[in-house]
């Protein structure tokens, strides 16, 4: 389990947390949340289709400064983790999205609506996240930096 600073506020929304809440929720959610995002967090883990896997590599890439948002609908369907300001869409995938002829026909359509509004889709299987979490995160903060970089020479 990964040490948090006490100094940090919410890892969702960066409010100060009181150390009473701090250790409440790093006990119950593994995170520093505030009570308002201890919430939204629950209502997650309760209603939403967001899979342990994918909530890892949220809270991963949350760790590394990635203003990503968990479980974003775009209209047309729910995003795993979204990361607006870079126009990027991260679809973490089971085994499933491989093998099933149908399910990979619906991803592939998925990914052309999403390009279609200037998204970019990176598909992590399941097996990168339980495998590695910490270089999975790392790989992606770095595609982030990357594409940061030439999206700026391409318009300057």
């Amino acid at each position: 389990m990964k040490k948090y600073n006490r100094n940090l506020g919410c890892i969702e929304c960066d409010a100060a947390i009181d150390i009473r809440v701090f250790n409440y929720s790093i006990d119950n959610y593994f995170h520093p949340l505030c009570r308002r995002c201890q919430s939204w967090f629950s209502e997650i883990l309760e209603y939403s289709t967001a899979t342990d896997y994918a909530i890892e590599l949220y809270f991963a890439l949350k760790d590394r400064g990635v203003p990503a948002r968990l479980e974003k609908s775009d209209g047309f369907k729910s995003i795993d983790i979204a990361l607006p300001h870079a126009k990027v869409n991260i679809e973490v995938d089971g085994m499933h999205h491989s093998y099933n002829g149908k399910q990979a026909m619906s991803d592939l359509k998925r990914t052309l609506h999403s390009f279609k509004k200037g998204y970019s889709t990176l598909r992590i299987p399941n097996a990168l996240t339980e495998y590695d979490l910490e270089q999975t995160a790392d790989l992606i903060t770095d595609y982030l930096i990357v594409s940061r970089r030439q999206n700026r020479k391409r318009y300057y």
